[in-house]
């Protein structure tokens, strides 16, 4: 078993991750009759795409040795009715200006971010924008 979630009344749940016993919690949004005081359901969905895809590249990079820390994503989840569901996920990745990186290393880190588990298990209909911002020389 990997978690378990309660709910809690007020239409906010918390979940508890069972390996490390960390929580999260969670409300329905503004639009749906909820607080959003925490992360929504489907805002976890987004977040989740773009926390795998800097997994991954994660892993690519300590294999290659490249160095992506402090890499960070900008997240935008668009609900779309009829029925609601998310329709898009947006994620921009904006990797230091203070490294550089050359073809290669982008070519394996973009490769690596786009075939994620969390990319590859979303469904083909909902539209993922993935933008990455490499630094150019004018940065440095």
């Amino acid at each position: 078993m990997t978690s378990t979630v309660v709910y809690k009344g007020d239409l906010r749940t918390e979940a508890t991750h069972l390996l490390s016993n960390t929580l999260i919690e969670t409300d329905a949004p503004l639009d749906n009759n909820g607080k959003g005081e925490r992360f929504s359901p489907t805002d976890l969905v987004a977040t989740a795409l773009a926390s795998c895809m800097c997994t991954l590249m994660g892993i690519a990079a300590r294999t290659h040795d490249i160095n992506i820390d402090g890499t960070h994503c900008e997240v935008e989840k668009i609900m779309v009715p009829n029925p609601r569901r998310i329709g898009e996920i947006k994620v921009n990745l904006h990797f230091p200006k203070t490294q550089s990186y050359s073809e290669k290393e982008i070519q394996i880190l973009e490769k690596a971010a786009l075939t994620c588990p969390v990319f590859e298990s979303l469904h083909p209909d909902l539209k993922k924008s993935v933008s990455f911002f490499w630094p150019t020389l004018q940065d440095a």
